[in-house]
């Protein structure tokens, strides 16, 4: 959804950010829902507390801000807060994920330790164009990502990163069709192939 700089300090000499990523705000649809009829519940039992006599109706408005007050944190602010503090981040030698505020968790996956890389959508998913990402690496269960934005754009940017190829299949010698030999090779940046010197 957003895109902003990862911070250079966190990256290691050389290491360039391909893509920074919070979760798709799809996942704060609900989150949302509940502030929204949090506020409106709490806006009117507050009116109905006029109903009730001195102190009682103080009380019943208290009562009403302390309830409402921690719900909102705890349906709406909350799951803000993860979802502003995740990062998933693409470079050119790893893909790294953070999360957390006060409990910091985080993973780093070293471009050559992935094995394969694959993307999951459904149809909810692609109205919104989100997905589930799904890494491979050597060794290691494969590790599941939700929510991803752009989904087919991080799977083709990790794809690419992996196999250090710009690009992709298109830019290998011998995939253009009129380059069976691999005698020409892609100009940087345009789709277009010059001969090799």
């Amino acid at each position: 959804m957003f895109e902003v700089a990862y911070p250079d300090s966190l990256l290691s000499e050389g290491e360039q950010v391909v893509a920074h990523k919070h979760p798709h705000f799809k996942m704060l649809i609900f989150p949302t829902l509940a502030l929204v009829v949090t506020a409106v519940a709490g806006g009117y039992l507050a009116w109905r507390a006029t109903d009730f006599e001195e102190p009682w109706n103080t009380v019943v408005l208290i009562t009403v801000a302390v309830v409402g007050g921690i719900l909102i944190i705890w349906l709406f602010l909350a799951p803000f807060v993860r979802w502003r503090t995740t990062h998933f981040v693409v470079t050119t030698d790893r893909v790294i994920v953070r999360e957390g505020v006060i409990k910091r968790t985080g993973i780093d996956i070293p471009m050559a330790r992935i094995h394969s890389v694959r993307f999951e959508h459904g149809l909810v998913d692609r109205i919104f164009g989100c997905g589930t990402l799904v890494i491979e690496s050597a060794s290691d269960e494969p590790l599941t990502f939700d929510d991803i934005p752009q989904v087919e754009k991080m799977h083709t940017y990790i794809y690419r990163q992996v196999n250090d190829n710009p690009y992709d299949d298109y830019g290998a010698p011998g995939a253009h069709p009129y380059d069976p030999a691999g005698e020409f090779e892609p100009r940087a940046g345009r789709g277009e192939w010059y001969g090799r010197a």
